[in-house]
This record gives structure tokens, sequence and C-alpha cells, in this order.
């Protein structure tokens, strides 16, 4: 056997189709070629030529050599289909991520054009993708790969009421809809104390944008009443806080709304993690360096609208807004 792997090579492949052809077992093929038997066996069903036409299926070895070549291609199979190309770099640029762009062809565009994330990401940052800038589109705009870190904690205020581990379990495990996350986004300090509310729909992942002029907590809870009140009592049941002093007022949503409020343990904002996940989401549109004071309230809508048309793989690749949509129908039809 040969020291060391080396891929099969046009003259070998000849060889293999010879043997083949008089009929030779893979084992033989094999010590023919001083391979082991597993590389025949790969070759043989990877590089099998298909056709319609019975006669013109089966192993050739100038085919099987293209084959090969093609798939050893850095993001390969994206580079050798422009249109998937084409379709992958406007979803890029409609704010899909990776995951969601390969979900959604799995679920819209059949087996033939499925792609994994993890080959998307091969192809931006291999040679084509670079040369369009594509890693400029994601999510996360990095030049290369690395370990994400977590975020780290601020300080906390708020008293041991109503913690997280007194939620009720079906809150926790999203089995019924109306329980909510709320997290307050903060820009420089230079364009003013004005911030957003951002609240999301543990089940559905809808996402809301509510405009606050300072940290001032009743100012916070007054925009996240504006905002949920119109929603039916079934689809505003509770909502889970960090324990930042801008919501320490929220005694007022359980008088208004009749909403529970709960929070989470000191030091853990990762126990609302739909709501900091959503907030990520968010800040590829409106980052840190944003003066809210530049946009309307509809253009702040926008990005919201934004955020819930987006599939997502949590949600089997529907999108928040047809999720609680359809949810807000079945309460109507009763």
């Amino acid at each position: 056997m040969m020291n060391g792997y080396q891929h099969l090579g046009l003259d070998e492949r000849r060889q293999i189709y010879q043997l083949a052809a008089t009929g030779r077992s893979v084992q033989q093929i094999a010590a023919a070629l001083q391979r082991h038997r597993s590389t025949i066996y790969r070759e043989l069903k990877r590089n099998r030529h298909l056709d319609d036409e019975p006669m013109f299926r089966g192993y050739f070895p100038t085919a099987a050599q293209t084959m090969a070549d093609r798939r050893r291609v850095r993001g390969g199979k994206i580079a050798r289909k422009p249109e998937l190309a084409a379709y992958i770099a406007d979803r890029l640029s409609a704010a899909w991520s990776p995951e969601q762009i390969a979900g959604y062809l799995r679920r819209h565009r059949g087996i033939r054009e499925a792609v994994c994330h993890e080959t998307i990401y091969q192809f931006v940052y291999g040679p084509d993708g670079r040369s369009q800038g594509l890693w400029r589109l994601l999510p996360v705009a990095r030049r290369s790969r690395r370990q994400r870190y977590a975020r780290k904690p601020r300080g906390l205020h708020i008293p041991l009421v109503n913690t997280i581990g007194k939620r009720p379990s079906e809150i926790g495990n999203r089995s019924s809809f109306g329980h909510w996350e709320g997290d307050l986004m903060i820009f420089r300090l230079e364009y003013g104390k004005a911030n957003l509310t951002s609240l999301v729909e543990r089940r559905s992942r809808f996402t809301i944008l509510a405009r606050n002029p300072s940290r001032h907590s009743a100012g916070v809870m007054s925009g996240i009443q504006h905002h949920l009140h119109m929603l039916p009592p079934s689809l505003r049941q509770s909502i889970t806080f960090d324990r930042g002093t801008e919501f320490a007022a929220f005694a007022t949503l359980q008088k208004k709304l009749a909403m529970t409020s709960y929070f989470c343990l000191p030091s853990a904002p990762w126990q609302k993690g739909s709501v900091e996940n959503s907030n990520g989401r968010i800040r590829r549109f409106l980052p840190s360096d944003t003066d809210l004071a530049l946009l309307s309230d509809k253009e702040i809508e926008a990005v919201a609208d934004r955020i819930n048309s987006t599939p997502r793989k949590c949600l089997n690749y529907r999108t928040p807004h047809d999720v609680l949509g359809e949810q807000i129908k079945l309460l109507k039809a009763r």
C-alpha cells in the first residue's frame, strides 16, 4: 500500500475502468492498484455517471476525473452553478444569514439545489466570494471567521422579585403564545439619551421596536404599554427582563395590561436569549453609532418589519410575521 494518501489520477481511473470491464472484483482492483478497497468502493459510487438512457450509465474514467476535479474546488458546488451563486449573493444582500438561505433552499427549491450553510460560508470566504466582498453582507461582517464571545454583564438593580425560576414551564418551553422578552438598546452618548426598547414574543420570535427619549423607567414602560395594548390579552400574558433600573416600574404593566413580569438572575442576561439574539440581528441595521434623531418612526418600524419578514430556522423557515399572524387569525375565528 502507498504511504500517505494521494488522490486518484486519470491513469488509475483508466485502470479501474479496464479492470471492472473484465469482471474483476473491488478487492482485486484494489490489490492491482495498491489502494485500499474503500477507496475503490468510494470511487465507483461517487463518480459513476448517471443518465436517463441505461446504456450511457456507468463508470467512465474521463467523466470520473472531471467530477472529482470539480468536487475539490473550495465552495465548488456554488461556484459551478452561477444561478445558485447569484441567488445566494442576492439573499445575503437582503440580510439573510447563510443558515437561513440553506434552510430556505431545502424547504422551497428541492434537494437538487440544496446546499448546507457551511458550503455557503466557504463560498463567501473563498476566492469568488471575497472578490465580490460577500463577507461584508454576513450578520457579523468579519474578514475571517473567528470564535464568538459572550457579552459582558451589566449592573443589575431590580430586587429579587418574580425571578425567572418562578415562571411557569409553558413559558420556558415556548408551548404557548403571549410571553415576551424585553431589553434596552443603547446608542452613543454624543447622540443624546434616546434609545430603543426591543420586545420579542418567545414562541413566534416576533419583534417590536419602541423609541424612548431616555432610560427613565416610566417612559420605557409607557412605550411597552403603547405597543402591546392593541394585542389580544392572550398574546400579552408575561414579559421577562434583566435587572436594569429601566425596568423598575414593571408594576405598571401588571396594572395596565395584566402582564406578569419576570426577571433574570443577577449577571445572567442570557436567560432572555430570544431578545438578546434579536438585538444582534437589529444591530446589523441600527449599529451603536446610529443617531436615532435622524430616523423617523417609519424607518424604525421598517427595520422591525425586515426582521419579522425573514425566515427563521427555529420556525422551520417560516417568518415571525406569518407565525404570529396565524395565531391572531385563530383567535379572531373563535
